[in-house]
C-alpha cells in the first residue's frame, strides 16, 4: 500500500486581502524513491511574511508562487526512507518541503537537505532562532546596523521569531533593545522574557506624532539603529527620533503586503540625518550563515536566546494559521504542527 502525501496547493492569486479560498488541500500517492532520493516526513511546517509576496504575479525578488502546486516554505522533519548514501532512515533535516507532509527529494543536490543535530536545539528551533528568521535578525543587525555598545535599537514586530532575536542580539553587544509591538501581552513578553529594555504598544497610539513622543521617552539618548518589519505609521514615527548617522535594516514592510501604499511623511529626514537605509534579502548571503548560525545556535543551546511558537496542529489548519500570521495574531514564530 503507497504512502499518501497531503498538501496544500496555492489554486488562485489574491486581489488584496488573501482568503482560504487561494488555497486547496490535495492528496496524491508518494511514488517510489529513486537511487539519490530521500524521502522525508516532515513535522513542522514555517509560516513567514514573506509568503505574502510570494503569492502576487507582481515584480518582487523572488519569482512567484506557482498556480496549482504545493506553496514554498521551510520544513523540520526525519528521513523515513533513503536511497542516498549521505541520509540514513531517522536523521533529523531541515530543508525547504513546502506545505505538505512528505518531501521527495533529489538529495545529491547540494543544500537542498540539511542534516540538524537535535541534542540541544528542539528541532523546531531550526525553522526559528537557529533557522532563517534568526539568521535574518542576525544578519540586518550585525552586517546593517552593526550596534556599537550603549547605542540604542530599536525593532518593530519585536514579540515575533525575527524581532524578539534583533533585541536579544543587540543586548548581546551591549546595546539598548527597544521594541514595538501589538498589544500588552506581547510587550511584557518582550521585555520580561526576552530581556529588552522597553516596548512600545503600538495600538495605543493613533498617528506618527503620538508613537514618536513614546519613543522619546523610550529612547532618551535617540535612535541610532532600526530593524524594519512593518513600515507606514511606525517608521514615520522612528524616522522622527533617528539619530545622525543612524542606522535602518529593511526587512520587511507588512503594512503593504495587501497592496496598500506605504507614503513616507517625512523623507527629508534621511538627508537632514544622513542616514543609511539598506533593504536586503537574507537567502543573497548564504556566505554569512555559519557564522550566524554558529552564534544563534550556541546562545539557543545555552538558553541565552529565548523564543517562543505558536503551532496550529495539522496540515488542513495552514491557510487560516498563515492568514492569522498577517493580522499579527499568532505569538513568536508561527509553525504548522504535522506529527
Amino acid at each position: 500500500m503507497s504512502l499518501i502525501n497531503r498538501q496544500i496547493q496555492l489554486a488562485s492569486r489574491p486581489a488584496g486581502e488573501p482568503s482560504a479560498e487561494n488555497f486547496r488541500l490535495v492528496s496524491t500517492p508518494v511514488p517510489a524513491l529513486a537511487e539519490g532520493q530521500v524521502l522525508v516526513r516532515n513535522h513542522y511546517l514555517s509560516l513567514d511574511p514573506y509568503m505574502r509576496g510570494r503569492m502576487n504575479e507582481g515584480k518582487s525578488y523572488a519569482q512567484p508562487q506557482p498556480l496549482d502546486e504545493v506553496m514554498i516554505g521551510g520544513t523540520v522533519g526525519e528521513v523515513v526512507a533513503s536511497r542516498n548514501e549521505h541520509f540514513q532512515v531517522g536523521d533529523k533535516v531541515v530543508g525547504m518541503g513546502g506545505w505538505q507532509e512528505y518531501q521527495l527529494v533529489d538529495a545529491s543536490q547540494r543544500g537542498v537537505l540539511q542534516k540538524v543535530d537535535t541534542t540541544h536545539i528542539p528541532l523546531s528551533a531550526y525553522l526559528g532562532a537557529v533557522g532563517m528568521p534568526g539568521v535574518t535578525a542576525w544578519y540586518g543587525l550585525t552586517q546593517i546596523i552593526a550596534p556599537k555598545a550603549g547605542e540604542t535599537v530599536v525593532v518593530s514586530a519585536a514579540s515575533g521569531a525575527v524581532g524578539g532575536a534583533v533585541g536579544q542580539l543587540a543586548k548581546v553587544r551591549g546595546a539598548r533593545a527597544v521594541g514595538i509591538a501589538g498589544g500588552a501581552d506581547k510587550c511584557r513578553y518582550v521585555v520580561e522574557e526576552l530581556g529588552f529594555d522597553a516596548c512600545i504598544d503600538y495600538k495605543e497610539h493613533r498617528d506618527a506624532r503620538s508613537l514618536s513622543a513614546a519613543l522619546k521617552s523610550a529612547c532618551p539618548n535617540g535612535i541610532d539603529g532600526y530593524f524594519e518589519n512593518v513600515g507606514g505609521m511606525i517608521l514615520d514615527a522612528v524616522m522622527l527620533r533617528a539619530n545622525a548617522f543612524s542606522r535602518v535594516a529593511m526587512c520587511g514592510m507588512i503594512s503593504g503586503y495587501n497592496g496598500e501604499p506605504i507614503p513616507m511623511s517625512a523623507p527629508q529626514l534621511i538627508l537632514v540625518n544622513r542616514m543609511k537605509i539598506e533593504g536586503f534579502i537574507v537567502s543573497e548571503h548564504m556566505e554569512l550563515w555559519p557564522a550566524a548560525l554558529k552564534e544563534l545556535g550556541g546562545l539557543v543551546a545555552t538558553g541565552k536566546l529565548k523564543y517562543r511558537e505558536s503551532v496550529a496542529q495539522g496540515l488542513e489548519n495552514a491557510p487560516e494559521a498563515f492568514l492569522g500570521l498577517l493580522k499579527g495574531r499568532n505569538f513568536g514564530k508561527q509553525l504548522v504542527g504535522l506529527i
